[in-house]
């Protein structure tokens, strides 16, 4: 029997003020690199709480979702490390508040960045995902899905025993 398939789900933000996305620089094993506050999806919490906890721990800002982009997948390997991970992100559009003093970005964050769509699109080298531009790109498009479109059944924080 072969293993099941189990692609990685990430949330992820897009976040857009006077013309410029803020975006998290991270350093990875290839470098300093570019992304969307973003990051994997807990056991026990739903879309909408994953995306608002990442963006906090990633920016030290409040994030409040206002619409949902979309349902994005990409594949990345690694041959020298024996990786192959297909990676399915849920992004979201929304309004971030003031950095919170004194609240340290988790790691491997190095700092925040506001840039315009311009200055992304010349520098998709260090970017972490091809999937960071393209959010970008389908918000900049005037891509919004309603939040009514996602559900979160309740068994997800109460889930029933079987017998």
């Amino acid at each position: 029997m072969t293993e099941r398939f189990k692609p990685s789900v990430t949330v992820a933000a897009v976040i857009e003020r006077e013309g410029r996305y803020l975006l998290v620089e991270e350093l990875t094993s290839e470098g300093l690199l570019l992304n969307n506050p973003a990051g994997h999806l807990e056991q026990g919490e739903s879309f909408v709480e994953g995306v608002a906890r990442e963006v906090l721990e990633e920016t030290a800002r409040p994030f409040t979702p206002t619409a949902w982009l979309g349902v994005y997948m990409s594949r990345f390997l690694r041959p020298s490390r024996g990786q192959d991970v297909t990676y399915v992100r849920i992004a979201f559009v929304g309004e971030v508040g003031e950095q919170i003093p004194g609240q340290a970005f988790d790691e491997p964050v190095q700092r925040t960045l506001w840039m315009t769509l311009d200055e992304i699109r010349a520098c998709r080298e260090r970017h972490r995902s091809p999937l960071v531009l393209q959010c970008i790109e389908d918000h900049a498009a005037g891509r919004r899905l309603p939040m009514e479109a996602l559900h979160t059944h309740p068994s997800l924080y109460h889930p029933p025993e079987h017998r």
